[in-house]
């Protein structure tokens, strides 16, 4: 038997494994913090049904914004949203006409007070 105690240790190996692990991280770091809005397009092949939306944002053309049916500005908009759980989800309506700043306003307003729950209607195009 070999009962010599181990006078070195070769690190070379545990490095590798650090450097693939190391580079693993920070390629996907990259690809999460890009800061992209996700964004449905209006028309698409497939849309998903039967799911029930707790809150209703509808943007018309003219720039109003419709909040559960009422009528309301982007300051309204913020303290009514202010006042809800963050698990509540949303639909946004708009219609593919209106300024994208517009949509961009809303869904700030939304990621500003933490909702993650965010669906935007789209028409299905697939006959």
């Amino acid at each position: 038997m070999d009962d010599e105690p181990i006078d070195t240790l070769n690190v070379i190996p545990f490095v590798d494994i650090m450097l693939v692990l190391l580079t693993i991280v920070l390629t996907t770091a990259s690809f999460i913090a890009t800061g992209r809005i996700p964004v449905a397009l209006p028309q698409t092949a497939h849309a998903e049904t039967g799911k029930q939306q707790d809150k209703t944002i509808e943007l018309t053309v003219g720039g109003a914004i419709y909040f559960d049916g009422e009528s309301l500005t982007k300051d309204t908009l913020t303290e009514r949203a202010r006042g809800l759980p963050p698990e509540t989800s949303f639909l946004i309506r708009a219609d593919r006409a209106i300024q994208f700043q517009q949509f961009v306003d809303v869904t700030d307003v939304l990621k500003e007070l933490k909702f993650t729950k965010v669906a935007v209607q789209t028409r299905n195009t697939a006959k």
